[in-house]
């Protein structure tokens, strides 16, 4: 009976170790959460003066504002998704390519993410779009007879400008239209770098004459065959911002480009896979300002800090307006987005 006796204390006294630990891991889980938890809840943006703070994977700003819905150049993609959010350099440029992209033939820009409200780390898809200094287009140009509705702004295909199983551009998609609104966005000063996939790149390698400096700027990366990715460098204001290399100043035309159409870029990783980055960075990783961003305030309203519009508005379809919220279930199958070297 003694010897029960100990046992079950015993027992009792380590459950109760158990418990503690549990709870004090839990403790700590709750002061330190997943940062892509609480950035992805940010409705609205930090109310505070614009600013950025840590590198385009790993970092948050302040003071954002959204390009609005609909403009009279351009329709916003995946609105539930509610990333039409970024630094007000990034809105200001977007307005500016719809525009002026209008004049060389495009027309008009389909634009998919940017960032969340307050930025950090996204409950799926994008390892960047952090700062709210990248964007994604469509190389699917805006209709211009009409409004899309909200369902197929949510569910409508994207249009890979590749050959079926290829690495190379389809001429029957291509268009001179598509490297034109490439080479406009290029050619303003803040954009550092245009991600599109190597077969585009070569595409424009190929095709383009005349001045050819601008396609220094265009980087060849994994995906991006539907969409072209626009980067801004940081902004002024934002001493927090930690900025990429530059570009090489040659064209990419020459064996750094050569090598994408090698296996090796597209060799399946070996090896145990690793979660990504979003998936396990806390906010304790971030910049602490990080922190300062979270607790700031919100705007009166979301229309106080939306940008743009004048244009015909969103179509209405007999349907509700689907709800922002950066926990929507929109397959990510359905989303234009980079992706690393291929794994099994």
């Amino acid at each position: 009976m003694a010897l029960k006796a100990t046992i079950k204390a015993t027992l009792t006294a380590t459950m109760g170790g158990i418990a503690l630990v549990l709870g004090l891991l839990g403790a700590a889980a709750a002061a330190d959460p997943l940062a892509k938890d609480v950035f992805g809840a940010q409705r609205l943006p930090a109310a505070a003066k614009p600013a950025v703070h840590g590198f385009y994977s790993k970092g948050c700003f302040a003071g954002g504002m959204a390009i609005a819905t609909d403009g009279p150049d351009w329709q916003a993609m995946r609105l539930s998704r509610n990333r039409r959010w970024g630094h007000p350099d990034m809105i200001a440029l977007l307005e500016r390519l719809s525009r002026e992209a209008v004049k060389d033939g495009w027309p008009g820009l389909l634009i998919g993410d940017v960032s969340q409200p307050r930025g950090g780390p996204m409950l799926s898809g994008h390892a960047s779009h952090q700062l709210g200094l990248d964007a994604d287009i469509w190389f699917v140009p805006m209709p211009r007879d009409r409004r899309l509705s909200p369902a197929e702004r949510e569910t409508m295909e994207f249009v890979s400008m590749l050959k079926p199983n290829s690495l190379h551009v389809d001429d029957r998609k291509w268009t001179p239209a598509h490297a034109a609104v490439l080479k406009r966005a290029a050619s303003y000063p803040n954009v550092e770098r245009i991600l599109v996939h190597p077969g585009i790149k070569k595409k424009l390698c190929d095709t383009v004459s005349g001045d050819r400096s601008w396609l220094r700027k265009v980087r060849p990366f994994w995906g991006h065959d539907s969409h072209f990715h626009v980067r801004i460098g940081c902004p002024a204001g934002s001493p927090g911002c930690k900025g990429q290399e530059a570009v090489p100043k040659a064209e990419g035309c020459d064996a750094s480009l050569a090598w994408w159409f090698t296996d090796e870029p597209w060799r399946k990783a070996t090896g145990p896979a690793k979660p990504r980055a979003r998936d396990v960075m806390r906010v304790s990783a971030l910049p602490a300002a990080c922190r300062t961003v979270l607790a700031a305030p919100e705007p009166a309203s979301e229309m106080a800090v939306t940008i743009g519009g004048g244009g015909p508005t969103i179509a209405t379809s007999g349907t509700a307006p689907v709800a922002a919220s950066a926990f929507a279930p929109t397959p990510e199958s359905a989303i234009p987005l980079p992706f690393p070297r291929p794994r099994d």
